[in-house]
């Protein structure tokens, strides 16, 4: 599994608002730069995070981006889900009927368990820790 460019993009947006101060705006045009960002495939991502509740956008001459919650309330689950929707390792694990053998195949648990630690990974590392160097 790997994960889009798009959500890569996304999460290190996130980690460059979570670094300014609190109440601190951003132009996206800054983020676009500073993060080697095509400033169009910015546009989209950043209005994708801000559907998700995860930032908050403003136009004219004061405008720019904000996080909508506190980088220890923002979780990486969450913005790569914003942009890729949810983590799903194989369309059996989601899905009992999607395969003829998934009553007696020995992979799917091993998907199952495989989906729910990186899940649980990803859910348990917020903005502040990245920020800090912790990992989950």
């Amino acid at each position: 599994m790997q994960i889009t460019r798009q959500a890569d993009y996304a999460v290190r947006a996130v980690l460059y608002l979570a670094k300014l101060d609190a109440g601190q705006r951003a132009a996206t045009s800054r983020v676009a730069e500073d993060q080697h960002i095509p400033p169009s495939f910015l546009a989209k991502i950043i209005s994708q995070l801000a559907i998700a509740g995860l930032l908050h956008t403003s136009r004219g001459a004061r405008g720019g981006v904000i996080l909508a919650r506190s980088p220890e309330d923002i979780t990486l689950l969450e913005v790569v889900e914003a942009i890729d929707g949810p983590i799903r390792l194989n369309e059996c694990v989601s899905d009992d009927g999607m395969c003829g053998f998934s009553d007696e195949c020995p992979l799917r648990p091993i998907w199952q368990d495989a989906q729910n630690d990186l899940i649980k990974r990803l859910k348990g590392t917020n903005f502040a820790q990245l920020l800090e160097g912790k990992r989950a």
